[in-house]
């Protein structure tokens, strides 16, 4: 019986990619890339995380995208199966974004999520 290909836990785009290039690139101290997790949070439920990974802890998922490194936290997994990174420049602010296929709402601030985790049968974690 064939295996059927694993699908990624997230992808970024071109512009978060570039962006997660220059963070570490810029860092004061070597970064490994950023680590990507969620938190219970907020008015809708949970929150992205963000922060600097000198390096991959045990059981974090490491996905290479377009040149750049992000470490996604092992609880974080189901919840961000699918999830699109993107970086985005508005009038007055630049910021990350998830487009998350798991994602049901969102609060009115856009700073806190409702998601509901992927099924478990979906993701075969890297060997």
């Amino acid at each position: 019986m064939a295996s059927r290909p694993r699908p990624a836990v997230m992808t970024l785009t071109e512009r978060a990619a570039a962006r997660v290039r220059s963070i570490v690139e810029r860092s004061d101290t070597p970064l490994t890339g950023l680590r990507i997790g969620v938190k219970t949070g907020g008015c809708a439920g949970m929150e992205y995380t963000l922060d600097y990974a000198a390096e991959p802890q045990p059981l974090d998922e490491v996905v290479v995208d377009k040149g750049a490194t992000v470490l996604i936290d092992p609880k974080a997994i189901l919840y961000l199966l699918g999830t699109e990174m993107d970086f985005v420049t508005e009038k007055l602010t630049q910021r990350f974004v998830f487009n998350n296929p798991n994602q049901t709402s969102a609060c009115g601030c856009g700073e806190s999520v409702a998601i509901t985790p992927a099924r478990p049968e979906t993701y075969v974690p890297a060997a």
